[in-house]
Order: structure tokens, then sequence, then C-alpha cells
């Protein structure tokens, strides 16, 4: 099962066509992994280990539209976990429907805080990872 967070459009979501706009989809997907992070991690013990994660690439799928006072919720899970990179899959979804507004595949990579450089994945960072890997 995924995690769930919930957002109401609100009127400053909406734009000239009265609905919300695209770049506000990468703030909804973003609230939502943060809202995860809160949940299900402890941040500060994950920053203690001085890595982070750094966004590389954001694909979305864009299904239907959303409109002011539309609540959506946003089903966020750990994907995979590869060698460098990291993949959450997030749904948006029309609350009390099953109608998907947008789907997406967000790739990071672990970085070396000190360096901000992409670091291989270790067995203790994957550790801490699958902690965001939902039942």
């Amino acid at each position: 099962m995924a995690h769930c967070t919930k957002i109401k459009v609100r009127g400053y979501h909406i734009d000239l066509y009265k609905h919300v706009n695209n770049a506000r989809y990468l703030e909804f997907l973003e609230e939502a992994r943060w809202a995860m992070l809160d949940d299900l991690v402890d941040r500060e013990k994950l920053h203690s280990e001085e890595f982070g994660l750094s966004v590389v690439n954001i694909n979305i799928n864009y299904r239907q539209t959303a409109k002011m006072g539309d609540c959506l919720e946003i089903y966020s899970n750990l994907n995979r976990i590869g060698n460098k990179s990291v993949v959450i899959e997030q749904s948006i979804i029309l609350s009390g429907s099953s109608k998907i507004v947008a789907e997406a595949q967000v790739t990071f990579v672990v970085v070396d805080e000190k360096t901000g450089r992409a670091i291989p994945i270790t067995d203790k960072i994957k550790s801490r990872l699958m902690q965001l890997k939902q039942v």
C-alpha cells in the first residue's frame, strides 16, 4: 500500500483555463514526497549520515484536469533502488473516485552532502531507503 497525502485544490492553484496548472502538479508531488518522509523516516537521523537525495528526472503523464475545490489523493511509493538511483512512483487520484489525474515517476540519485556528487547506494543507505517502501 502506498503512502497517501491529501490536497485540496485552491484558487491559487488554478490557471487562466480554470484548472490546475501543470507546474502545480510538481508542487503537489513534492508535497506528497515530503509528507511521506515525515511519516516514514527519521529525517534527523537520515541527514546525520551525510547523504541526500537529488531529483534527476521527473516523468509526468497528465490524464485529466483537476479544478478548484477538488480533493486529490496523492499516492507515493518507493518503486526501485538501483546502484546509484532510486525511483518513487506517484499517482494523483480524484478523491472518492478511481479517476487518475496524473501519474509520475521521480528518479533521484544519492549524493554525498559534502561534495554534492552522486555516490553508490551502499547496504546501509539501502536499508534507510527501504523505510519508504510501503507493504
